[in-house]
């Protein structure tokens, strides 16, 4: 009977830790437009604190970001995005990130803000 209580008591308590691990999806518009930039972008921000899945939409310019809400913030993930030399939801990309940048992208303008009429 003692075991059949323990074994209760420790499903209960894994379901409730299973529980407060919260995933929200964040979806920030960037100035990805090659390859190179997914690539840059998935094999980087996936190392960012509480990132779960990383995805890069090159038709929208759309990175969709999966990530632990008790782990970081939607600013903190813009923020390492532009580190990396990415515009992030209006914000341009770093300047010094940007030269580091593949030649590819440096070409195309990939971490820069397309040019308003």
């Amino acid at each position: 009977m003692r075991s059949l209580f323990a074994i209760c008591l420790s499903l209960l308590a894994l379901a409730a830790t299973a529980q407060s691990k919260k995933t929200e999806h964040l979806a920030i518009v960037s100035s990805t437009v090659c390859d190179m930039c997914v690539k840059t972008i998935q094999d980087n921000m996936i190392y960012e604190k509480g990132v779960k899945k990383v995805t890069v939409d090159l038709a929208t310019s759309t990175v969709h970001l999966d990530y632990d809400v008790k782990k970081t913030t939607p600013e903190k993930l813009r923020a390492a995005l532009v580190e990396l030399g990415y515009a992030a939801d209006g914000t341009p990309g770093d300047a010094k990130a940007f030269a580091r940048l593949p030649e590819c992208c440096q070409k195309e303008g990939c971490g820069k803000l397309p040019e308003k009429p």
